[in-house]
């Protein structure tokens, strides 16, 4: 499903945090969404998630904007795992996973193989077959993380919305997770810190700075030394290897 933002700004208690911000994503492709601390990246997420208020006109999934979608619509179609997604602490790993299957079942709806398949398939992509019965309280902050993703993963979303996932899992789980987003056959939008994480597994890249979209497009032209410079603050050095794979050095 493709997502269209135009013009879209966003301002909380006097302060814009997004300004006529607009930007394209493909069908099935993983957007990066890049940019400092405090550009925006988390409001914008969440205003294409339909949590913002009065944005819904600006946002279109496939051929409707997001406010002509009932809330259950829109969980049919979207999934979104902000950074620090919380849960009940006397939920399990597979309890929570379930909770993805909300937005098809109906209020008296039996379980269904379907839903029963969805689970498994989330819980097998994620790892999590030795957790499954853990209470959410006794897990480590990347176990969360896991279960947070499988829970939007069982939700089988056409658009799967990530805000920094990557944070607190170990570097082998945030290369497999990568790998994983980057070959579902759904659109994602990911916010990312680690560029060389979003020049190898994205597409497509949004860059933000101060709230407004400084730099759009594949990441060899987004991820240059001087847009580097001129948005983070450092110096870095690019390389290309010889199947075309950016690696970014800071000097």
């Amino acid at each position: 499903m493709t997502i269209s933002v135009s013009d879209l700004s966003v301002q909380l208690q006097a302060r814009r945090i997004l300004t006529t911000v607009s930007f394209d994503a493909a069908q099935s492709a993983t957007v990066g969404l890049l940019g400092p601390n405090g550009s925006g990246k988390s409001t914008l997420l969440r205003a294409l998630a339909g949590l913002m208020p009065d944005t819904g006109a600006k946002i279109t999934l496939g051929e409707l904007r997001l406010n002509q979608l009932s809330r259950n619509q829109l969980a049919r179609k979207l999934a979104f795992v902000p950074q620090h997604a919380e849960a009940d602490d006397e939920l399990t790993v597979i309890d929570i996973i379930r909770l993805g299957r909300t937005p098809h079942r109906g209020a008296f709806q039996f379980w269904t193989a379907e839903d029963a398949s969805a689970v498994h398939e989330a819980v097998a992509l994620m790892q999590l077959e030795n957790l499954v019965d853990r209470c959410w309280q006794r897990l480590s902050g990347g176990e969360r993380q896991r279960c947070q993703i499988a829970r939007a993963l069982a939700q089988k979303p056409d658009v799967l919305l990530l805000d920094e996932p990557v944070n607190h899992l170990d570097i082998q789980f945030q290369l497999e997770l990568m790998r994983l987003i980057s070959s579902l056959p759904v659109t994602v939008v990911i916010a990312l810190h680690d560029l060389n994480l979003a020049a190898k597994y994205c597409q497509h890249l949004v860059v933000l700075d101060q709230g407004r979209v400084v730099s759009t497009g594949k990441p060899n032209v987004v991820l240059t030394p001087e847009r580097i410079h001129t948005t983070w603050r450092v110096q870095a050095q690019i390389t290309t290897s010889a199947q075309g794979a950016l690696n970014i050095q800071y000097v």
